[in-house]
């Protein structure tokens, strides 16, 4: 059965497509910015042939991921600085808005009739995430809160009701992703306990506290970023209050 590097990367790809691997890679810091990529390296990496390797690329210069030259070939893509900036700023303003919705949405419902079971099943899912997260910590096994913290956002997101704040979360958050892997930043222990306090408020549908604290917990991995090549930029944006 072997069980070796080649057949685990070619299990990943029959579940998740070419373009998802590669991407996958990517954001897990395994395909550098600036690494040279051709379509014979990564048919080898992936166990495929050319073709879908060639339309994988051309998927992911359209997401920004790669970038390619007529006669040079494609090279993983570098954010710079103020790109990198730009995005989170989108992310901060996209996330006050779902916990804004996700709040107005939990008073809605509790005003009224029972709040359906697609609610409670998403507030079951995001209570257990809590746990794991806080055992995560606990434990000292900081690099579960990665994927935690993905789920968690994702979550709420679902929990505002709307598919296309949503859609547009899962989409930015790859990016985001690629900016932790590249910068090694770690939201790690600090942050993780502003999850109960952002869920507490969306519970209570307390609007403006709930989007105060995801305000303030989105500027905090800004300003973390931020901090390692603009040390001006993150003060500005500590003494900025968020966009609520």
């Amino acid at each position: 059965m072997g069980g070796g590097p080649r057949e685990t990367i070619v299990t990943v790809l029959n579940g998740a497509g070419v373009l998802d691997a590669i991407r996958r890679d990517i954001v897990a810091g395994a395909l550098l910015p600036g690494t040279r990529v051709t379509e014979a390296f990564l048919a080898e990496r992936y166990g495929v042939s050319r073709v879908p390797v060639r339309e994988a690329l051309r998927g992911l210069e359209g997401e920004g991921f790669v970038v390619s030259q007529p006669n040079v070939g494609s090279r993983i893509a570098a954010i710079p600085f103020d790109e990198a900036d730009d995005l989170f700023a989108v992310r901060e303003s996209l996330e006050i808005a779902t916990a804004r919705r996700a709040a107005t949405r939990a008073r809605t419902l509790f005003d009224g009739d029972a709040p359906p079971e697609d609610w409670w099943r998403i507030r079951r899912e995001l209570g257990a995430i809590l746990d794991a997260g806080d055992d995560a910590v606990e434990r000292d096994e900081l690099d579960l809160l990665v994927d935690l913290n993905d789920r968690f956002h994702f979550l709420v997101a679902e929990l505002s009701g709307s598919a296309t704040l949503a859609t547009l979360l899962r989409q930015l958050s790859r990016k985001i992703e690629w900016l932790y892997a590249t910068d090694t930043f770690s939201r790690g222990k600090r942050l993780w306990p502003e999850h109960r306090r952002i869920l507490a408020a969306i519970d209570a549908g307390d609007v403006d506290a709930a989007a105060e604290r995801m305000g303030w917990h989105v500027r905090e991995s800004r300003i973390g970023y931020a901090a390692r090549s603009s040390p001006d930029h993150a003060e500005a944006l500590r003494s900025a209050r968020p966009a609520i």
